[in-house]
Formats: structure tokens, C-alpha cells, sequence
């Protein structure tokens, strides 16, 4: 394989404007083309860029075949600037679609009973939502704002996660304890995956291509192989695991315990548990900011967020906020983490902490503030307030609110494109 890239780099510097583009096989049965840029014969790998222009690096070790073909360089297309806000309504069974520059709804889409969450596949600029009642799918073509097909899945859907590259969506239903497995291109169900009691959250790692399901009833946690879509590995963890996230540069998988007030640290390698960190009372929201390693929990019980440092998986700071933590949002362009909490007036507040000296900026009140979500094109914080049912938009510059907008009734969740 060596010889071919060398003879392929060899024929491209005779050819001006003419360039290698390459299909290969990982042995996880994932097909990426790139169009290549450099062989490196010391380390063994390749470096080209995808359709999107993005860089990758791919060791010789992993492809299990290659293709390649010789034409003329396209100028990189980069992937469209939607900046696009999808806000799902849990009362009015409807997603309102924001345009981030204009601050203005500017569709609202029928799905379908109870739509509690949505996520967003950018490559493909679709958008799917869990509509826990009807027990479906919404598919939502993101150029046109309509639902192309509504997708039948388990018994109350709550959750939904995508492998952008493999177009797969995973959609634990926590009312028959498993996960429905869809093929974005045909939009169909391709297999149902019978898992734990109650699976709630789901975190893909892409790189490995392992989805990872908390159960909050059996207390454990399920590895599926994306390939096989079968359970390789039942892990048990603390009591009642909240949710759950995953860091693929080390390739460690957090699990917060609500019952028992730590976090269960999963190896991806070997699927055990290698740590069980003590935190604060009932945590739940865990976020990590894959750039600095720091993992951050929130706290319900005790009123504070907690900082682990994911080298050596210790608490290095707690950090108290105003109310009851319930939520959490990282931008790691900034280092900023927005945590929602509780009051019980109604009055919830966004605290706003400052990653690099573990302190807390500022708390804005906003009241029946839900969740949160930032854009990394514009450095806006989008926070859902259900007692208003509205949309209220911050400059995270600034961090002051620039303006409210309406939405459908009880706004739950949301996904911003692109992510």
C-alpha cells in the first residue's frame, strides 16, 4: 500500500492542476474519500482533506483498502452557513426554525405528539426529532423546513444521537428499553437494539464508532458496535446514571450517578469502569470541553458545578452557582460553560464560569429558563424559557441579552445548524 501511495504522490508532481482523490476502507467498515495531500513513510500515515475541506489524518495500519483516481482539483466547497435554530415545542407539537442573523422565526414545522428531542446531521442538513407520544420520528429537510417522512421507532423516544459519519441515528425509547436504529438515507429502522431498564441518553463516539446508553433503571450502561448494532458490553456503573458523555481523544466515557453522587469513568478500550469520582448531591448535567480535558458536572443537590481533570480523572475545583443546576452548555472556542438552574420562583438564572479560572462571570436572570445553546459562528447563547415560551437571545461577548424571541408552546429542547 506504501509503493501505491508513493507511485500516486510521484505521478501528481508531473501533473500540475491534477489531484489524487482516494476511497478507503478503516477496518471499522467506515468509507471516507479524501483528496490527498501528503504520505508520511515515517510514522505511516496519510493526510488529505474531505468534501468538506476538513483535515484528517489516517494511520496505514487501519485502511483495509484503498482506491484512488487521478482529475483535476475542485476549488474546496465549504459547507453552507445555515445558521439555522430549531426550537422543539412540547405543547404545540410543532419546531419553530430561527434565523440566527435576523433573530426572526421564520417557519414553524407540525411534527409529531410531545417533541422532546432534536438533533441535526450537517452534512446532510437534515433534522430529526424524538416525538415522545406518538412513538416517531420527524425527519425535517433543512433546506426546505418541511418534514419529509415521519419514521416509526419504540415506545416513548427521548432521545436522539447521530453518527454524521455514518449516517446512522440512535434513538433510545424509554418506555421499551431499547434503541431504534435509522439509515439516513433511506430514513428507515434498520434494527432495534434491546439494551437496559429505562435508557435515557446516548453518547456516539464517531472515531471508534461505539454508542454508549445510560439505563437509569438497571443502574448500567450499554456498548453498542455501530457495525453490528449489537450490545458488546453491559457495564454496570452507580445508581440511577443520569446522562452520560464521552471524550474521543482519550477515548473515556463519563456516567453521572444521580442516586449515588459520583461519576463512573468508562475505558472505551477495555469497557470497564477505571474510577468512580465522588461529586456534588444528585448530579446530572455532565459536559466536556475536549480542548482543555475538563469534565463538568452539575450539581442539583449541593447547588454547585464540579471540575474534573480528565488526566487524572480528580475533582479540581467546585464551583458554587445560584439555584439548583440542572443543565449545561460548553463553547470551546471561548471556554465558557452556561449552566441553567433552578429557583423556586421561576426565576432561573444562567450562571456563566470561566474555564480557565474555574470562577463564575456573572448569573443572568431569565425566568423559566429551561436549556441552553451556543453558536459557534456568532458567539450567541440561545436559552428556552417555557414560562414564556419564548427564546431569549445573548451575546456571549457581552454576556447581556440582545433580544426575545416567541416561539411555539412550552419550548424544550433545540439543535442549532451548523453545530
Amino acid at each position: 500500500m506504501n509503493s501505491l501511495i508513493d507511485l500516486l504522490l510521484d505521478r501528481l508532481r508531473t501533473k500540475k492542476g491534477l489531484c489524487i482523490f482516494i476511497t478507503i476502507t478503516l477496518i471499522n467498515s467506515l468509507t471516507i474519500t479524501l483528496k490527498l495531500n501528503a504520505f508520511n513513510p515515517f510514522d505511516n500515515t496519510i493526510t488529505g482533506v474531505d468534501a468538506n475541506n476538513i483535515p484528517i489524518t489516517i494511520n496505514i495500519k487501519d485502511i483495509v483498502s484503498i482506491k484512488s483516481a487521478i482529475g483535476p482539483c475542485q476549488p474546496p466547497v465549504p459547507p453552507q452557513s445555515t445558521n439555522l435554530i430549531y426550537v422543539t415545542n412540547l405543547q404545540s407539537n410543532n419546531v419553530s426554525v430561527i434565523d440566527g442573523v435576523t433573530n426572526t422565526v421564520i417557519a414553524t414545522i407540525p411534527v409529531g405528539v410531545q417533541p422532546v428531542d432534536i438533533d441535526i446531521n450537517s452534512l446532510t442538513n437534515r433534522i430529526y426529532v424524538a416525538n415522545e407520544a406518538s412513538h416517531n420520528v420527524s425527519v425535517i429537510d433543512g433546506i426546505t423546513n418541511t418534514v419529509i417522512t415521519t419514521i416509526p421507532v419504540g415506545v416513548q423516544p427521548v432521545d436522539i444521537g447521530i453518527n454524521s459519519l455514518t449516517n446512522r441515528i440512535y434513538v433510545s425509547n424509554l418506555g421499551s428499553d431499547n434503541v431504534s436504529v435509522i439509515d439516513g438515507v433511506t430514513n428507515t429502522v434498520i434494527a432495534t437494539i434491546p439494551v437496559g431498564m429505562a435508557p435515557d441518553n446516548i453518547s456516539i463516539n464517531s472515531l471508534t464508532n461505539r454508542i454508549y446508553v445510560n439505563n437509569l433503571q438497571s443502574d448500567n450502561v450499554s456498548v453498542i458496535d455501530g457495525v453490528t448494532n449489537t450490545v458488546i458490553a453491559t457495564i454496570p456503573v452507580g445508581d440511577a446514571p443520569r446522562e452520560i458523555t464521552n471524550n474521543p481523544s482519550t477515548n473515556q466515557i463519563y456516567v453521572t450517578n444521580e442516586g449515588s453522587n459520583n461519576v463512573s469513568v468508562i475505558d472505551g478500550v477495555t469497557n470497564t469502569v477505571i474510577t468512580t469520582i465522588p461529586v456534588g448531591d444528585e448530579p446530572g448535567s455532565i459536559s466536556i470541553n475536549s480542548s482543555t480535558n475538563r469534565i463538568y458536572v452539575s450539581n442539583n443537590g449541593s447547588g454547585n458545578v464540579t471540575v474534573i481533570d480528565g488526566t487524572t480523572n480528580t475533582v479540581i475545583a467546585t464551583i458554587p452557582v445560584e439555584g439548583k443546576p440542572f443543565n449545561m452548555t460548553i463553547d470551546p472556542s471561548t471556554n465558557r460553560i452556561y449552566v441553567t438552574n433552578s429557583s423556586p420562583n421561576g426565576f432561573n438564572t444562567l450562571s456563566i464560569i470561566d474555564g480557565a479560572t474555574n470562577s463564575l462571570i456573572v448569573s443572568i436572570p431569565i425566568r423559566g429558563l429551561v436549556i441552553t445553546s451556543i453558536s459557534p459562528l456568532t458567539n450567541r447563547i440561545y436559552a428556552l424559557s417555557h414560562l414564556i415560551d419564548a427564546v431569549v437571545v445573548i451575546d456571549g461577548t457581552t454576556n447581556t441579552v440582545i433580544t426575545t424571541i416567541p416561539v411555539g408552546v412550552e419550548p424544550i429542547n433545540m439543535a442549532i445548524n451548523p453545530k
